[in-house]
């Protein structure tokens, strides 16, 4: 009877739908199971733990390795082109130190650009450029803060456009077109979206060769290369990239106004790398809206500015090596285009080729039609829109230093003032922090729109303006490299902070001692509360002005 202690009765069987009885053998090899899952379950973690580790510490030995066989600045060159930093050199990152000993450069990938008409119409730029003028650098001299001449190498160097004159597909252009859901005027997109904010944080200095480019950076890669060869489509900080509006629009033509932002790494090996940051680079195309036809092209970087470029280079082996900052004046960088696209042939009715541009004879004459724009805004708007899609701080307005005094004596208002060694609006800037945090806060833009009249102003323009007493009283007031101010109409200041005592504050916690703002406003983020603070203070300050 033994043999039948673990046989179960049809009444102990389980039925489906019921739960059954189980017996001491089956209970049992439940709790096996269950221990092997759980067993497995905690190994998992640990397993890849162990993994980690073990690629870390391999990691660790080849860099070991590449210290002992190239020393600190070798594996420093070899870490800018090893752009996944596992120090192995794929071919695709190698292919930059490939073209530069051959000189042959590699087929382009035909799923990355369009496929082009060759006999379509063909566009003509011409490259102009005058070269940096090093006198306008604040402090970057030879001999001065260890600055050496090959550090400057790069720059000096760079005196004329890499291709002076290129043609172009005017197809090509369709890049700049709009997408189908901004077809009206004003309307504004991204034509290369900046994958970079606040957040994010910034792409690293240690490079020399600049990514392949794909999709629409092709275009804006090729025209940026007829001045360096190599042009950074997407630059380190925010925001990267390019914007476009519709500025006037016809039943065959748009008139596009851009924006973009990108630099160029003017060093190569064996000096450290030199960033050379435009400001912006601007400009206008007036295309067919099928961009078969292009009828005027031009990008340049505006030079309305005493400093319009922003220079940064490392002086060490390693992306945490010291870094020299430096902005000048660059009065000329421009393409512009020759005349309107043309064909290579013209076609009669039956196709048969009836005029040539082939064989250096005479070139096809073309009379082109003027173009009636039934829809346009103004270039001012059109770029005022650019800017405030770039920079969301730029909803509140920010006027020319005298005209915000003036109109703050129309209505009676306090001037917000910004002073900087660099521009606010863009590249070439000392207050990149500032613009990407509280400035485009929704409390402190309400704030600024009902009770200031905002400004901002380089350090430089205002010494060239001593004569204004408004001026004077600023530069008085200002510290590097960053000073904000709330002033009277009569150009009193009555409060002011500098940029990095600002940033100090709003780094320390509430309760810290020797903490001036108070954080208790309600807005979770303590730099917008400490600004609000600020400007409120400046407010209560003016109060006691115009009680005297």
């Amino acid at each position: 009877m033994a043999a039948d202690v673990d046989k179960r009765s049809p009444e102990t069987e389980s039925k489906p739908g019921q739960s059954g009885r189980r017996t001491a053998g089956s209970g049992s090899s439940w709790f096996r199971r269950g221990t092997w899952t759980l067993l497995v379950l905690c190994a998992v973690p640990l397993l890849a733990f162990g993994v980690k580790y073990y690629q870390d510490v391999q990691l660790l030995r080849r860099h070991e390795k590449g210290v002992q066989a190239l020393g600190v600045e070798g594996l420093f060159f070899f870490s800018s082109l090893d752009t996944d930093h596992d120090l192995y050199l794929s071919p695709e990152e190698f292919k930059p130190i490939a073209e530069k000993l051959t000189g042959i450069a590699a087929p382009v990938d035909l799923e990355e650009e369009e496929i082009h008409d060759p006999n379509g119409e063909t566009l003509i730029l011409e490259a102009k450029m005058q070269a940096l003028l090093l006198d306008s650098m604040t402090k970057s001299k030879d001999g001065f803060l260890g600055v050496s001449h090959s550090s400057l190498s790069g720059l000096r160097s760079w005196k004329s456009p890499a291709v002076p004159s290129l043609s172009f597909f005017a197809s090509q252009f369709r890049a700049f077109l709009p997408p189908k859901n901004k077809v009206d005027v004003g309307d504004t997109w991204w034509v290369i979206p900046s994958e970079l904010n606040i957040f994010t944080g910034y792409l690293p200095n240690n490079r020399y060769h600049p990514p392949a480019p794909k999709g629409k950076e092709v275009l804006v890669h090729a025209l940026l290369s007829m001045f360096h060869p190599r042009p950074f489509i997407k630059s380190r900080f925010a925001p990267q990239g390019a914007v476009a509006c519709i500025r006037a629009s016809s039943d065959f033509y748009y008139d596009i106004v851009f924006r973009i932002h990108a630099e160029f790494q003017l060093n190569d090996v064996p000096n450290f790398p030199f960033w050379f940051t435009p400001g912006q680079f601007t400009g206008n195309i007036v295309l067919s809206k099928d961009a078969s036809h292009v009828r005027h092209f031009h990008l340049f970087v505006p030079n309305d500015r005493s400093l319009n470029v922003d220079m940064e280079w490392l002086y060490g082996a390693s992306e945490s090596s010291n870094m020299e900052v430096d902005i000048g004046y660059l009065p000329q960088l421009e393409l512009q285009s020759t005349g309107p696209s043309t064909p290579s042939v013209i076609l009669d009715e039956e196709g048969k080729v009836i005029d040539s541009r082939a064989g250096g004879g005479e070139p096809i004459q073309f009379v082109f039609e003027e173009i009636h724009w039934s829809s346009e805004i103004s270039r001012e708007e059109a770029f005022r829109r650019l800017e405030v899609t770039l920079y969301p701080f730029k909803k509140v307005p920010y006027l020319p230093f005298s005209e915000a005094f003036e109109r703050a004596e129309a209505e009676k208002k306090l001037v917000h003032s910004i002073l900087l060694w660099g521009a606010l609006d863009d590249q070439s800037c000392s207050g990149r922090t500032l613009r990407e945090t509280v400035l485009e806060s929704s409390p402190v833009l309400a704030l600024l729109n009902q009770s200031f009249i905002s400004s901002w102003s380089l350090v430089r323009e205002l010494e060239n303006m001593q004569v204004n007493q408004n001026a004077r009283l600023h530069l008085e007031n200002y510290s590097f490299p960053v000073e904000m101010m709330v002033a009277l109409p009569n150009g009193t200041i009555v409060h002011h902070i500098n940029a990095n005592y600002f940033l100090d504050q709003t780094a320390m916690k509430p309760e810290d001692e020797g903490a001036t703002f108070s954080f208790s406003g309600g807005f979770e983020d303590p730099s917008t509360s400490t600004y609000l603070s600020f400007l409120k203070e400046g407010l209560e300050k003016a109060q006691a002005y115009v009680t005297q």
